[in-house]
């Protein structure tokens, strides 16, 4: 299950973040910074806000001053640990941690007045129902052409084979059988660029990519990537995101 693999990355390197070492190349703009800000234009003192799947609570921590009160979800309780660490170093009281399934949260209808995702578990149908009249979902979801290339080489990972299946397309159309408006949607693909094989094996270990990814079996087939993948500027590994901001009406 997931929420294993993340207690397991939590133990391990005590957060979300393996400290894996890469630079970024955006064609068309960040898209964490791209929801950030669709994010930020929705800040208001009196709203209260869900996030579902929080991880380790960064991004969570870092806009909780915009806003009244955040409620952050997760099933990991590794990374709730490690979230609700970081809240007490950082002095944040405005946001409650708290261990829940997104597909059965338990409050009441029309209790929020934002709900978002960052690649977090998705339940629109849900989602909805927690919204006030008026109130925003917005999410940013790993599109179906990330990390295609290494999948393909390693012949299995996230989503294997479903590269034609769009994920801004398929996610659209269930939130707007939900009965949400789309106010947003993009896909952006760009490029991390990894120092040195260490630095791609640390980050392999602390993402759901490979769920199963070992380092010492899975050697020879990350040297037959980074041989295939290695440019000047490093090893280029190429990501896909997709953004959507979505109304209730």
């Amino acid at each position: 299950m997931i929420q294993n693999f993340y207690d397991k990355v939590a133990k391990k390197f005590g957060q979300y973040h393996t400290g894996a070492k890469y630079n970024k190349e955006y064609p068309a703009g960040d898209p964490e910074e791209v929801f950030k800000n669709n994010l930020l234009a929705l800040a208001c003192k009196e709203k209260t806000v869900l996030d579902s799947g929080c991880a380790d609570g960064r991004f969570t921590l870092s806009i909780a001053p915009h806003f009244k009160k955040i409620i952050a979800i997760d099933l990991s309780k590794g990374m709730l640990n490690a979230a609700r660490k970081l809240q007490k170093d950082k002095e944040i009281t405005n946001v409650d941690f708290e261990y829940m399934d997104a597909h059965r949260i338990k409050y009441p209808d029309k209790t929020f007045d934002v709900i978002y995702n960052r690649r977090g578990p998705t339940d629109y149908s849900e989602f909805h129902r927690l919204l006030k009249q008026e109130g925003y979902y917005l999410e940013i979801q790993i599109g179906e052409q990330d990390a295609k290339d290494i999948k393909v080489i390693f012949g299995r990972g996230q989503n294997f084979g479903k590269w034609n299946e769009s994920t801004l397309e398929r996610n659209k159309q269930k939130a707007k059988d939900e009965g949400f408006k789309i106010v947003f949607t993009q896909d952006y693909h760009y490029n991390e660029y990894y120092f040195s094989s260490a630095d791609l094996d640390l980050f392999l270990q602390g993402v759901p990519i490979f769920e199963d990814y070992d380092p010492i079996k899975d050697n020879e087939l990350l040297k037959k990537y980074i041989f295939q993948f290695q440019e000047k500027k490093g090893i280029r590994f190429p990501r896909h995101r997709v953004v959507m901001v979505a109304k209730k009406i």
